[in-house]
């Protein structure tokens, strides 16, 4: 693989594991750790529900994909990929789970000199209420298109993969 290129990139699993669907962000990065080696410019990084405090992290990267639950009124287990415009409209209806505080975290690393250009890959949840670790069996069906979707965007943004011997 080529570790010489110059975009960090970030991927970062956001959502609690413990409400089901929810933590479907966090999951898939587990399953893309657990698959895949990745070049040296890509990091993936295990955000649950930490907010704000992943401001500094992120800073240090020059792309961020955020994987989420994205509640946006389709089937569940329905992928979507948010950017720019689309994430601040689907602020405005809630559709992501953590999209305010990921929105208010990039606003202040803007404001403090480093935004990295940010993409959200999410699924649309079944369920989040009440607890449990497991998820839905159309999030479960969708998990490795999910895992597609992010290894996609990696390669575009300039990161490169393996799968790792199994």
């Amino acid at each position: 693989m080529n570790d010489h290129n110059s975009r960090k990139i970030l991927v970062l699993g956001v959502g609690n594991i413990l409400l089901k669907d929810e933590g479907v962000g966090v999951k898939t990065v587990e399953k893309l750790r657990d698959g895949y080696s990745f070049s040296s410019n890509v990091e993936l990084m295990d955000g649950g529900t930490l907010g704000m405090a992943l401001m500094e992290p992120i800073m240090e990267f020059d792309r961020l994909i955020v994987v989420d639950a994205v509640v946006n009124g389709g089937e569940p287990g329905t992928l979507y990929r948010l950017t720019g415009v689309e994430m601040g409209k689907s602020v405005a209806f809630k559709n992501s789970m953590h999209q305010t505080d990921l929105l208010e975290t990039l606003a202040t690393c803007k404001v403090l000199g480093n935004c990295p250009e940010t993409v959200v890959i999410g699924m649309e949840p079944k369920e989040y209420d009440p607890w449990g670790t497991e998820l839905t069996p159309p999030c479960q069906a969708r998990l490795e298109d999910l895992c597609r979707a992010v290894l996609r965007e990696i390669a575009e943004q300039g990161g490169e993969y393996r799968p790792n011997a199994a």
